[in-house]
């Protein structure tokens, strides 16, 4: 399957998917503890953030202070896409909600506040009918 470039085209068909989890991000000094399975790690001069269920976090003692719903665009979008980021986050933003965005090779992961997390699916299923022109 190509990866898709057309904006039009990525955000008629991102198809949103709420992982039914609950996420949070951390950092730690060193590699993952014992029992953590990051889903998302980012290495920074401060120490390595971690995004990791819940209940992996709070087993190993873990702290955070943000607790995040994880939607997966279910588009395969190229890494050199313009736009799609902004047009999401820029939705959420007019509905009060932040985003944090991760690229994978496959796919864009966006962590909401959980809270909101079924409000923000919803946000973005309407931008996707607009997109593809279809009646909200």
């Amino acid at each position: 399957m190509n990866a898709e470039r057309d904006l039009t085209r990525l955000l008629a068909g991102m198809r949103p998917e709420l992982d039914p989890g609950r996420y949070v991000f951390t950092t730690v000094d060193g590699p993952a503890p014992a029992g953590v399975a990051p889903v998302v790690t980012v290495t920074e001069p401060e120490g390595l953030t971690l995004v990791v269920r819940q209940e992996e976090a709070d087993a190993a003692g873990l702290a955070y202070d943000y607790v995040a719903g994880w939607i997966t665009l279910r588009v395969h979008s190229a890494l050199d896409a313009v736009g799609l980021t902004a047009a999401v986050a820029g939705e959420l933003a007019a509905a009060g909600m932040s985003c944090n965005v991760v690229a994978g090779f496959h796919h864009d992961h966006l962590f909401v506040e959980h809270d909101r997390a079924d409000e923000a699916l919803a946000v973005l299923s309407r931008l996707s009918h607009r997109s593809a022109g279809l009646a909200e």
